[in-house]
């Protein structure tokens, strides 16, 4: 008998502390896909990402909040997760990096090892990335590690660091962050008795690109990143013993003619089967897919896809590889989109969820 399963998704939104700022909805795909909202919470101000650990029952969340000199700082809220019926209880609380004076050292992303060991937040105001150990009950313990970025690029937006993601390469041997501010990938090994970061290499992009957010190929040999600035895609192959990105090719994420003026990227993410990529264009509106080259990191143009709703600063697939949830933050919705695995396309299924601002959509499979 095969064990049932719900697949619940968590989302974050630009929100005040008196809005529901995460909401929590079930997914029913054999019902063609739709979503029913099961919880909200209010109280945290701007939990604009999230990360969900299913096998331990918890949901991260940014947030920020004012500091004592009047400066603006991150946080993290922790809350227990019930399956059965998706409530969320806060748990804790915890600064992620303090502000000095009246900087700001909000943070924009989350992530976590897959020990569940650590936390990893990437301030784009403050130009750093921060390391948080969690105690034996997964709750955030301390800050154990800053690495601040230093420098700027070429353009008017690029006057100093903004560090967006840090995504662990599949072993974890290695944490690449992007640094929109810098054009570059900067690799860290994260030393996990120690809780400290070491800098390895930097991988430099074309000036003005801004990379955003990265994703590794399911076989571990290649590599992405979708470059908010310039609406490219960047492809790499990847030597998983040293770490290092050798560029492939660049390509954008746009059709034949169109400027990359009034628009910018946001998210990317692989099918199940890894055979197609997928990001998202904001002010184009739409959803790009490419076929995938393993061996060569190639991308060829499927399609573009419009998202029924502006500014789609996020979407996610579903584990089973079935669906693709986009999060149009203008769009003030979730919507849902069926993913056909052997084209790569995508279809309107006609489902979705109304919501403010939502600017993150995070998927996690629990026991039914």
């Amino acid at each position: 008998m095969t064990e049932q399963t719900k697949l619940l998704l968590f989302t974050g939104s630009y929100a005040t502390a008196e809005d529901s700022g995460v909401q929590v909805f079930a997914f029913d795909g054999e019902a063609g896909g739709t979503l029913e909202r099961l919880d909200t919470a209010a109280g945290l101000t701007n939990p604009t990402f999230v990360n969900v650990d299913p096998s331990g029952l918890k949901l991260y969340a940014i947030g920020e909040k004012r500091s004592e000199e009047g400066g603006k700082e991150g946080e993290v809220i922790t809350f227990a997760i019930d399956p059965e019926n998706g409530k969320l209880t806060e748990l804790a609380r915890i600064t992620t990096m303090p502000s000095a004076g009246a900087g700001q050292t909000t943070t924009c992303n989350i992530n976590r090892d897959a020990d569940s060991r650590y936390l990893v937040v990437c301030s784009y105001h403050g130009g750093s990335v921060g390391v948080l150990k969690l105690d034996a009950a997964g709750l955030p313990e301390k800050l154990t590690d800053t690495a601040q970025h230093t420098g700027r690029g070429v353009l008017p937006g690029q006057d100093r660091p903004h560090p967006h993601s840090a995504i662990f390469s599949p072993d974890e041997r290695f944490l690449f962050v992007c640094d929109l501010g810098l054009d570059l990938i900067r690799s860290y090994r994260l030393n996990k008795e120690a809780g400290t970061l070491e800098a390895v290499q930097d991988i430099k992009l074309k000036d003005g690109a801004g990379p955003r957010h990265f994703v590794f190929h399911q076989d571990g040999k290649s590599a992405y990143v979708i470059n908010e600035l310039d609406s490219t895609v960047t492809s790499f192959l990847y030597d998983a013993e040293t770490g290092n990105l050798q560029t492939a090719a660049t390509v954008s994420t746009l059709p034949d003619g169109q400027a990359a003026d009034g628009n910018s990227c946001a998210e990317i993410a692989f099918s199940k089967d890894g055979k197609y990529l997928y990001g998202s264009n904001r002010g184009h509106d739409s959803i790009v897919v490419y076929a995938v080259d393993a061996e060569t990191a190639g991308l060829t143009l499927v399609e573009h896809v419009s998202t029924r709703g502006g500014h789609p600063r996020h979407f996610c697939i579903t584990p089973d590889g079935a669906y693709l949830i986009v999060a149009n933050r203008d769009g003030n919705n979730l919507v849902v989109f069926s993913l056909d695995p052997a084209s790569g396309r995508l279809a309107f299924t006609g489902h979705t969820a109304e919501l403010t601002k939502p600017v993150c959509v995070m998927p996690a499979v629990f026991p039914a």
